[in-house]
């Protein structure tokens, strides 16, 4: 049985959003030009720090919207899509049960809202819902996000 889903879609992009993966970029090897991929040492997913705010602020949104965790694996490095699924279930364990989804086009999935921090190759021009452009000058933080998507009488968490 499908199951009905009753309120709006989120999709929340893992690297650069939840997962800080810059904060350990000196440990990667040289980036593919031509995709853009990096070589990541073993772990390297599974080690990703958690972004300041994004565990508190998955909490909150999912109050008001059915989120999944929408991440594109590195097709040269099979253990990132292993790693991506540990460090979920590291992280938000019981929030995000089965709630990954692991793409190389999000503009696939139908949902109201993607929090992304990537706007490049054109991939948010045909998703059907709004991007949020996590990290600029509009969405800075989970703070700017959550102001933006959550009804302020129903706002129960601080961000700071």
């Amino acid at each position: 049985m499908q199951k009905k889903i009753t309120k709006p879609i989120v999709y929340v992009d893992m690297d650069g959003v939840i997962a800080d993966f810059d904060k350990n970029v000196h440990l990667l090897g040289e980036r593919d030009p031509a995709r853009g991929e990096c070589a990541c040492p073993p772990e390297y997913f599974f080690d990703l720090d958690l972004f300041e705010g994004a565990q508190e602020a998955l909490h909150e949104l999912s109050k008001h919207y059915e989120v999944y965790i929408l991440s594109t694996p590195q097709w040269k490095n099979v253990l990132s899509w292993t790693e991506k699924v540990r460090w979920i279930q590291k992280h938000f364990s019981e929030l995000l049960h089965k709630r990954l989804i692991l793409s190389h086009d999000k503009t696939l999935l139908k949902g109201d809202y993607l929090i992304d921090d990537r706007i490049q190759d054109g991939a948010f021009g045909t998703f059907e819902g709004e991007h949020i452009h996590f990290g600029s000058d509009k969405f800075p933080d989970w703070k700017a996000v959550l102001n933006y998507l959550t009804p302020r009488e129903k706002r129960f968490i601080k961000v700071v």
